[in-house]
Formats: C-alpha cells, structure tokens, sequence
C-alpha cells in the first residue's frame, strides 16, 4: 500500500467541506443522455455540448431511434463539436450495440460500458459514477492536472492518477469528488493562469511551498 503525505488528507478534506458544485455541468435527463454527452464532450468545451445535444437528442431520444439513424444524419447535428466525424461514428455503433447487447439500456458496470464503441475509462466512470453511483473517478486532463499540482498523485498515467485518488478519497465520496477536482481544474487551477489566490488550498500546494521556500533563500 503507498504512503501518502498527510497534508493530502487535508486537501481531500477542504474539499469535502467547501466544494459547491458536485454534479457534471453536461445537460442530461438519463444514462442514456449522458453517454452521448460525454462522447461528445471529449476533447470539446461542456458549453459546446450543451447546444448541440439539445436537437441531437430530440431527434434520437434513445438508443433504438439513434441506432436507426444514419452516421450522415447523426453528424449534421454534432459538426460543431471536435472530431464529428468519429464522434457521429461512435454514437451509431454504442446505439447499436446498445441494442444488440443490452436491450437498449446502458449497462451498470465499467467492463459493460468500456465494450461500447467511443467509450474509453474515463467516459465509463463518468457514466458508472454519475448514474449508477459506482465508487470510482473519472480522471479528464483536469483532474490529471490537479492532483499533480496538489500532490495527489505522481502517476504517469490517467488509470496510475485514478489508483491514487482511490487509493485516498473514501467510497461514498468518491462520485463526487470527480466533480471536486474537474470544476477546481476548470475554474481555478487553470492551465495556463492558475488563480492561486482563490484557491482554498494554496498553503497546502506543493508547488506553492516550494516556490516560497525558493524566493525566500
């Protein structure tokens, strides 16, 4: 089992105590609404989404009706996102298998939901979490990002960063502590101009610290 520096628990702890926002800012009404916002939410802004899904999901409010539909048709409605080609791809073939495979429901679990068509981890535990409750995080380029600023994790890899934050936040905080850290990398441990000022946990930050430590010699 790794050892943790204990100022983490204390991170992990301001958080539990302070964050606002615990719930995607994605638009959605069922798993099912979710799986294809997030799709499309990948490597694209929450906002764009947003106004896309609207007439996307009027037009194909379930899995038998998107299935139905024509990848040409599907992009009409998504050639505003990132990538609308693969990502009109995707949705037909998760449709389709939603249909051949799981009676047009989205599965439960993470395995079930990675063998859908445009469904990597990170989709899948965004899914598993938010939905179905299931004890895991989501790790986005945000929440890589935080928690290599905040000490949180030294993991190469998005799934290394995931065992780590799993390994410290409890399960039933879990769920919402992917929303913790993606709204914090978001909106105040941006990437390019971090607001350190604003952040709640700047004396525990160890770029912070040791910045300090280097101007004061």
């Amino acid at each position: 089992m790794k050892r943790y520096p204990l100022r983490n628990k204390k991170i992990i702890a301001w958080f539990r105590e302070n964050a606002i926002a615990e719930k995607s800012e994605l638009h959605y009404s069922s798993p099912f609404e979710l799986i294809v916002a997030v799709i499309l939410s990948a490597q694209c802004t929450d906002k764009r989404v947003n106004m896309v899904t609207p007439a996307l999901l009027a037009a194909y409010p379930d899995a038998k009706a998107m299935a139905a539909a024509s990848q040409e048709d599907i992009y009409k409605y998504i050639k505003s996102v990132s990538y609308p080609n693969s990502k009109a791809d995707h949705l037909l073939k998760m449709s389709r298998m939603l249909l051949s495979d799981f009676k047009g429901d989205v599965p439960k679990t993470i395995e079930d939901l990675m063998k859908l068509p445009g469904v990597g981890r990170k989709t899948a535990n965004v899914v598993a979490s938010i939905c179905f409750n299931e004890p895991v995080i989501a790790v986005d380029t945000h929440v890589y990002r935080v928690a290599h600023r905040l000490g949180l994790s030294r993991g190469r890899t998005p799934y290394e960063v995931e065992q780590d934050l799993e390994n410290q936040i409890e399960e039933q905080d879990r769920a919402r502590a992917h929303h913790w850290l993606i709204l914090h990398g978001r909106y105040v441990c941006k990437a390019q101009k971090p607001d350190c000022q604003k952040c709640g946990v700047n004396h525990l930050c160890p770029k912070l610290i040791e910045g300090s430590k280097l101007s004061s010699r």
